[in-house]
């Protein structure tokens, strides 16, 4: 099974998705050229999802500019990570910032806080059961 891929590259990626089916939309426009209004529909279908790519591009601008850049123990590149679990942006390992969760099976709930906190007990629970 091919693992995810980073958070920020992910959110990227369904932007630039936006961009070509907002091109797509705009494109079938074309077709009604006949029918002015048909076509004029088409056209402002088409241009909503540019505009959201633009401003969800921006909002990833801002949130990878106040991100943690870490080394990647595994390639030892300079990756950023958002939350308290990601990926390496270039070889996709797994990676964490909370020291409780070393070692562990990795998964994206532990970024939610109620989550986290149930993951981190259970943790505990079971290091002290054997023990």
């Amino acid at each position: 099974m091919r693992k995810p891929g980073n958070k920020i590259l992910r959110i990227r990626g369904w932007a630039l998705a936006m961009i070509f089916i907002g091109m797509a939309v705009m494109y079938l426009g074309v077709f009604f050229r006949e029918i002015p209004w048909v076509m004029l529909i088409f056209l402002i279908l088409g241009i909503i999802p540019i505009l959201l790519s633009f401003v969800i591009y921006f909002w990833v601008g801002m949130i990878s500019a106040r991100t943690v850049t870490v080394q990647c123990p595994n390639c030892e590149r300079h990756t950023k990570i958002l939350g308290r679990v990601d990926y390496c942006q270039h070889c996709k390992e797994p990676l964490t910032l909370d020291q409780e969760l070393e070692g562990e099976e990795f998964t994206v709930d532990y970024n939610v806080k109620h989550r986290r906190e149930k993951k981190i007990a259970e943790l505990r629970e079971q290091r002290n059961s054997k023990d």
